[in-house]
């Protein structure tokens, strides 16, 4: 069968269209829920009655970041449309009120309510969400690209294996999640590279977000010495995958052994302190560290988890094979909502955009979330594209869900759908479609459009 005539194909192509229909109305009427609308109305700056009032900015503004058409224009002409469909009186079509009224929406507003919305969801959450009575977070880091502009360059830099004029400028985003809901607790936002741009710096500005007995996971990019004295000095565990050298000389014959492949080792603090850690918080460490360690299909795992009565070491390995979850929740925030490239351009604009797609994120997962506990399922088994393309739906069609017995409705509609278990699935880290045969832009436009004229375009590739 051809792979644009499968049903498979089919049917993410109507998702995507589904998605890249969405309004502001949409979102106005979930941020105007009894169960939200006092949040939102405690952050709102103060301000004068004006066309583009805070909450219906953000509501457009959320609308405009997951649209195909992320113009400014389309979004003001929508809701131009939509205030003329209400009886409203008539606004003008100009962009320039909008944009000056995204700009007053402050940027901490917006990453509040998306800490907010992510601590609503996992404060009540039931047993069965966590893992044997702990609430687990998952932690893992991407990149966004933003629009090459100079201003752009100079905040986030593209990286260095890029000839100047030929990348874009890239910011890096840590981020905190929960395991059973899949909400953002909490994120950080900084440069590709440079001076704190790594992830090791973005997350621990991002710590303070656990609480005493939550469980991180992370793989092998977070397993510090000094991650874990933090990590357990906030009341927390953590389990991560071994890291590079340290992976190499694992040998399980060493420490105190507690089962195949199973064993307590003794970690000591590193000779030369961090760059950013102090003297007085290197001082306040401790010298050495006792930490689990299990070997499981090849890569050593270690824990700060140390009784085996306690943590099985067959549970541990499905703990850390879970961690692929933040993957997935990645692959919805950038592929299904679009945060894989932001459009403002400028750079205070551009983080903003991404907030923004934050808090749609966690948006869906709210509703999720209540279509889980309604159905006394877990979070995890319902389809994140399903929810969106219902809720969508729901609202084109003129449905209010400030209505308890539509809001059921669209429930059990959301909790039908769900996913499949797939254990230990690996698929292969490449395309399908073939790239069009033109050859990579190897110099600065500029450039390249000087040499067209002087000698004509290169051939296409074979």
């Amino acid at each position: 069968m051809h792979p644009k005539r499968s049903p498979c194909a089919q049917q993410q192509r109507r998702i995507r269209s589904h998605v890249h229909d969405s309004d502001a109305s949409a979102f106005f009427n979930l941020l105007t829920r009894p169960e939200l609308l006092g949040e939102v109305e405690s952050l709102v700056p103060p301000h004068r009655e004006r066309v583009f009032p805070p909450t219906e900015t953000l509501s457009m503004f959320l609308a405009q970041a997951l649209s195909a058409d992320r113009s400014c224009q389309k979004a003001v002409n929508d809701t131009a449309i939509n205030r003329l469909a209400g009886g409203l009186p008539l606004c003008r079509t100009h962009t320039g009120a909008y944009c000056r009224a995204r700009q007053r929406v402050p940027m901490e507003m917006i990453a509040t309510l998306v800490r907010q919305t992510g601590r609503r969801i996992t404060a009540h959450a039931p047993e069965p969400w966590r893992w044997r009575g702990r609430p687990v977070r998952l932690v893992d880091g991407t990149t966004v690209v933003l629009p090459d502009t100079p201003a752009n360059q100079a905040a986030y830099p593209q990286p260095r294996s890029q000839k100047p004029g030929l990348g874009f400028p890239l910011c890096r985003m840590v981020g905190m999640r929960c395991l059973g809901s899949g909400a953002v607790l909490n994120a950080a936002i900084g440069r590709y590279q440079g001076t704190g741009g790594d992830e090791q710096t973005l997350l621990r500005s991002i710590l303070d977000t656990l609480e005493r007995g939550d469980l991180l996971v992370g793989d092998a990019c977070y397993a510090t010495y000094v991650l874990r004295c933090t990590v357990r000095k906030l009341g927390s565990d953590a389990v991560c995958e071994h890291y590079g050298a340290r992976q190499r000389r694992t040998d399980v014959r060493c420490g105190q052994r507690l089962g195949p492949r199973d064993h307590l080792i003794v970690l000591h603090k590193p000779t030369n302190k961090p760059d950013w850690m102090t003297q007085a918080d290197d001082d306040q460490a401790p010298d050495t560290l006792r930490a689990r360690e299990r070997r499981t299909g090849g890569k050593p795992l270690v824990t700060t988890r140390l009784c085996p009565k306690d943590t099985h070491k067959s549970a541990l390995k499905a703990l850390f094979r879970s961690r692929w979850h933040v993957e997935l929740d990645l692959r919805n925030i950038k592929s299904t909502l679009g945060m894989e490239r932001v459009s403002c351009q400028p750079p205070a604009m551009a983080l903003k955009e991404i907030w923004v797609h934050l808090r749609a994120y966690n948006l869906i997962r709210l509703m999720r979330a209540q279509a889980a506990r309604r159905t006394d399922s877990l979070p995890r088994q319902l389809r994140f594209k399903h929810t969106l393309q219902l809720w969508i739906a729901w609202d084109h069609h003129g449905q209010s869900l400030n209505c308890d017995e539509t809001q059921y409705g669209l429930l059990a509609l959301i909790a039908q759908q769900r996913v499949g278990n797939r254990p230990g699935r690996i698929e292969p880290r490449a395309i399908t479609r073939r790239p069009k045969p033109y050859p990579l832009l190897t110099k600065p436009r500029a450039i390249a459009r000087k040499d067209a004229r002087q000698y004509g375009h290169p051939e296409k590739r074979k």
